[in-house]
């Protein structure tokens, strides 16, 4: 499809470059023409002078009229090559830029089919685990009503399963959204992130993580709520992976003109080579950070990356495997 795509828009970008190049062309040739046009008169009644017998003064014009014919020929000629040339490098140029022009397009096509293929994987096993006990349970004739509770509450475990997924593709949705219009202010980063940290702090409670705070003065101009998902985020993310760790530690400073915020674990870490995919949809972090089973979809870091993109900002990461890892983001 996007080979023909390619050819077409190459075809177009031929006879937009050949539609110019002939017009200036046949402008240059004519303009030529009626000046040798002029110097042919001029010689043929010079001849004529000569042969009346008129007195002719010196001139420096070429005394052979034949000569006129053959420098229209040249130029013909040298016309037509220079246009051949041009269709040419145009026609490998033009099939160069179409394909720079669409391959944008096709990537977004794939990262569109992957991105549909994956959320469907995900709402699938809910909806298939789902399915198979209501089934199950309509065929049991014989249930109690702790059987029914307790299908009931698995039945709840999934419908909120799907409704989390939900809840993180919209999320991903709006932030991903380039026309989606942001209230930017002037927002204090300490506040911003202790806010985060007081969202999440049962969470670490539970998972027996200490957040060490290391705060400096941090001002950026962005949305609040949406700096506050973001820290949360990464907060819960150093939280699941560093569970070894037993802390983490969330930094907030100023270098320069610009503000920092960091959370560092020192759990599993990440491997070298899964480090160019975390901000990937649907990476599937535990498969390569932890032997242990992870919760989640993988949209998390993909979701805060869009944050810091919507704020002008870059988001890195440093990890050493066994050793933890570093989320940094600098706006």
């Amino acid at each position: 499809m996007f080979e023909k795509a390619r050819i077409r828009l190459t075809t177009w970008y031929l006879l937009i470059i050949m539609g110019v190049s002939v017009s200036f062309s046949l402008g240059i040739y004519f303009e030529v023409n009626q000046e040798l046009g002029r110097i042919d008169t001029f010689q043929r009644a010079r001849i004529q002078r000569i042969i009346d017998g008129i007195p002719v003064p010196p001139v420096t014009l070429p005394q052979d009229v034949d000569a006129i014919a053959e420098a229209r020929a040249r130029i013909i000629l040298i016309l037509a090559a220079v246009n051949v040339l041009i269709l040419l490098a145009s026609g490998a140029g033009g099939y160069f830029l179409a394909g720079q022009t669409l391959d944008p397009i096709a990537q977004m096509m794939k990262e569109q089919k992957e991105f549909v293929s994956n959320a469907s994987h995900e709402l699938r096993t809910p909806i298939t685990s789902l399915k198979t006990e209501i089934e199950v349970a309509l065929r049991d004739k014989k249930m109690t009503v702790t059987e029914a509770r307790d299908l009931f509450q698995s039945n709840l475990e999934d419908v909120n399963n799907m409704q989390k997924l939900s809840n993180y593709l919209l999320e991903l949705h709006k932030y991903e959204d380039s026309e989606q219009n942001f209230v930017r202010k002037k927002v204090d980063l300490v506040t911003t992130v202790a806010k985060a940290i007081d969202k999440i702090s049962t969470i670490a409670k539970n998972a027996n993580v200490l957040i060490i705070s290391k705060f400096k003065p941090a001002t950026v101009l962005g949305d609040e709520g949406s700096l506050i998902e973001l820290a949360t985020i990464l907060i819960d993310n150093a939280i699941k992976y560093g569970k070894g760790g037993r802390k983490i530690i969330v930094r907030v400073d100023r270098v320069g003109k610009n503000s920092v915020f960091s959370v560092q674990d020192f759990g599993v870490g990440i491997a070298p080579a899964d480090i160019p995919h975390i901000f990937d949809r649907f990476y599937r972090a535990e498969a390569s950070r932890s032997k242990e089973k992870i919760e989640g979809y993988g949209l998390g870091l993909s979701i805060a990356k869009s944050i810091v993109d919507q704020h002008g900002g870059i988001i890195s990461v440093k990890s050493k495997e066994g050793k933890g890892s570093t989320f940094t983001v600098t706006i």
